[in-house]
């Protein structure tokens, strides 16, 4: 088949490439573009993920696209909820007809000679090869596996004659009234789980190596609805937004600078909710808050559950399976007939694919991330990488942005080719991702780019600082090379903090 070549290549069609997509029709008229998806639908995790109660962990406000408020609502909306609010953003912004379903990416190779990317894609069900050639090419992958999740080796495991069930692949009508039903794990997957089963299942157990930081957050917004019936709806948008964005800036930044205080008043929060029906230490983790992500729990539903009976949190080691259950180390005995292992996600990077330039593959593990966007040394290409401490959705958007202004920049000033060079040798020690201490994080060291120890290879999680960088810090910098020759740094002059703090808060 013959190729078929794009200005832009975007690859995924979830939260992150839909959101490019839609920033390209915006900022980039007249780009000719398309989305290579995988699958037979658009959602990314939120077609992929069917597990009962699944929601989202942010609020919808902060969640939703910059360009299209969320009016659903719901402060936490449930996943097919989130699936439609993508794809009705997809249809109004014209950029359904850009998605190539069932194409899986297989190879992605950047020539310097012909200054542009070639990319084979294979559909999964007839098992046909097409290529595909771009200028420039956008990562919309997410950061995890897609066909599987983390799972240990349980000891025991085929001795087990109940159900043992995947999060990341549920089964469509799984039986689990009266039953008794245990979830491995303390992530966000179990805190949804828990409470939800526990509705129909005649007990959930929580079993958990270690106790999380939770925070009980309503799933509606009373002040947001006072604020729509008094103002107009965009300008009641934005006062949400921007004191859901401040809140949860405020949150993050008190948890690192002042992690006891904080510890003190996210477990008096748990002890006021749970009113002396739990043992706190099921609730108390060895570690400060934020060093690993904070897990939501809607109207306190996890908690409703345990001071009802119909679900409880066991702290323990798992020893191994057995028939009837699970031994743990401390030698008790659990009876289950359902086992649901919510034990992480396996991280993957560009959905598996290993870029190569000039033949060479890039092992992302030794490079860096230019503002946490460009990979260094990679040629037109960008990444869209979310945040993991307040809504994901916030970085993709001003990440897609910011790839936009580089593609205007480029065809202003007649360039082809554009790439970051670490001529500084930043690279630190710690990942993109290097901020949290979760285990799935720590299980793919050997597979996460590194972030620098200073300039713009340095991973932000500060939205505020990120919104300066990537809306108006100029283009040429002296970090990016424009075909073959560094550019310069002196394009243009601060912005100040007024400017990018306003349009962080109150919208571009």
């Amino acid at each position: 088949m013959a190729k078929q070549h794009y200005d832009v290549l975007i690859i995924g069609a979830g939260v992150s490439g839909i959101g490019m997509a839609c920033h390209l029709k915006r900022e980039c008229p007249g780009k000719r573009f398309a989305i290579l998806e995988r699958r037979q639908s658009l959602g990314g995790t939120w077609d992929l993920f069917r597990y009962p109660g699944i929601r989202s962990d942010s609020d919808m406000f902060t969640f939703g696209y910059n360009f299209r408020p969320w009016t659903g609502g719901k402060v936490l909306a449930d996943g097919a909820s989130i699936k439609n609010y993508v794809a009705e953003t997809a249809k109004e912004n014209d950029v359904e007809r850009h998605i190539r379903y069932g194409v899986a990416v297989k190879t992605a190779d950047w020539s310097s000679a012909d200054k542009c990317w070639t990319l084979t894609a294979e559909n999964e069900q007839t098992g046909d090869r097409e290529t595909f050639t771009a200028s420039f090419l956008v990562g919309c992958t997410g950061y995890y596996n897609y066909d599987q999740g983390y799972k240990p080796d349980f000891p025991g495991e085929a001795d087990f004659k109940g159900q043992i069930v995947q999060p990341q692949h549920w089964p469509e009508n799984l039986y689990y009234t009266g039953k008794k039903v245990v979830v491995i794990g303390s992530g966000a997957t179990a805190i949804t789980l828990v409470p939800t089963m526990a509705e129909k299942a005649a007990h959930v157990t929580m079993l958990q190596r270690s106790p999380t930081y939770l925070m009980p957050l309503p799933s509606t917004d009373k002040v947001t609805l006072a604020l729509q019936k008094v103002l107009p709806e965009k300008a009641a948008y934005r006062l949400t937004r921007a004191r859901n964005i401040s809140i949860s800036r405020l949150l993050y930044e008190r948890s690192r600078k002042s992690p006891k205080a904080m510890r003190r008043l996210f477990l008096g929060i748990i002890k006021r909710q749970l009113k002396g029906k739990a043992d706190m230490r099921h609730f108390s983790p060895d570690y400060n808050p934020w060093d690993q992500r904070l897990c939501v729990v809607k109207d306190g539903d996890l908690f409703e559950a345990i001071k009802a009976g119909t679900a409880s949190i066991k702290t323990d080691h798992i020893e191994r399976f057995t028939k009837t259950g699970i031994r743990l180390k401390s030698g008790e005995e659990m009876e289950a007939d359902i086992i649901i292992p919510a034990t992480g996600l396996d991280i993957q990077m560009l959905g598996g694919i290993t870029p190569r330039v000039d033949g060479q593959e890039v092992a992302l593990k030794d490079k860096v991330i230019y503002k946490n966007v460009m990979v260094e040394g990679v040629p037109n290409a960008g990444m869209i990488f979310g945040y993991t401490n307040i809504s994901w959705t916030l970085k993709a958007d001003i990440a897609s942005e910011y790839l936009c202004r580089l593609i205007n920049h480029m065809d202003r000033n007649g360039h082809q080719v554009a790439v970051a060079r670490d001529t500084e040798n930043s690279k630190g020690d710690d990942t993109i991702l290097g901020s949290l201490d979760a285990g799935y994080i720590k299980r793919a060291e050997d597979r996460l780019p590194r972030q620098g120890t200073h300039g713009p290879w340095k991973a932000s999680q500060n939205y505020l600082q990120d919104v300066k960088i990537l809306r108006f810090d100029p283009i040429e910098d002296g970090y990016l090379e424009f075909d073959g020759q560094p550019s310069r740094a002196s394009e243009g002059r601060s912005t100040g903090f007024l400017r990018p703090l306003r349009s962080a808060l109150f919208g571009a």
